[in-house]
């Protein structure tokens, strides 16, 4: 399988390629991270998403089975670029994937995504959960075959191979590493195509969500 991942330099994508191997290919914004995304074993594309065009996109994706969204404008970025990362790199993606005939789409999001914000809270961060929320409608609302993942919490601790997935969940935690590999579990069932699905730690074993549909 040919798996493009946009934001390919994230930690989550880079747990991903690794997972992956030859048949991911990272998108990233700047150069310096190409190397990085090749000692994955995966392949890297130069392709800034908040400058390219839907068809210069579209032309990328042509001849993949799948396309993950992986890419957010990051800590310390303003709310100017949550809404030209978060949102509209992940409309451009989807648009460019309909053009190139690639359905299968899978979205990482996060958990609190399409609720009011909290009164009181940070511009940023309430930025950042509209981004977010119009990108994943967006979405829902295209022709294709659309996972949206929305994880907890997420750490840098090793996988524990355990998860509790499911349209909600109570707020927790997750590494990293084991959201990279529930992402390959969905890329290999058709079962969780048009869900919307909460991730955090559990006792559910990776290996039998690609199984279940």
């Amino acid at each position: 399988m040919r798996i493009i991942i946009a934001g390919g330099h994230g930690q989550i994508a880079l747990r991903l390629e690794e997972r992956l191997g030859s048949g991911a290919v990272g998108l990233v914004r700047n150069p310096a991270h190409v190397a990085d995304v090749e000692a994955t074993g995966a392949e890297a594309v130069v392709c800034d998403l908040e400058r390219a065009s839907v068809a210069e996109v579209a032309e990328l994706l042509r001849g993949a089975d799948a396309v993950v969204f992986a890419a957010g404008a990051g800590p310390g970025s303003g709310a100017a670029r949550k809404d030209t990362v978060d949102r509209g790199a992940s409309v451009l993606l989807a648009e460019a994937a309909e053009r190139a005939g690639v359905r299968r789409f899978v979205q990482i999001s996060s958990m609190g995504v399409g609720k009011p914000p909290r009164p009181g809270g940070d511009d940023v961060w309430a930025a950042y959960m509209k981004a977010k929320t119009e990108a994943e409608d967006d979405l829902r609302a295209r022709d294709l075959d659309w996972t949206v993942l929305r994880p907890g919490h997420l750490t840098d601790e090793p996988g524990t191979g355990l998860v509790r997935l499911a349209p909600e969940v109570a707020p927790g935690s997750v590494p990293r590493d084991d959201v990279a590999a529930v992402i390959v579990a969905l890329l290999a069932n058709p079962g969780t195509v048009g869900q919307t699905l909460e991730l955090v730690s559990g006792d559910t074993p990776i290996a039998a969500l690609a199984a279940t549909e």
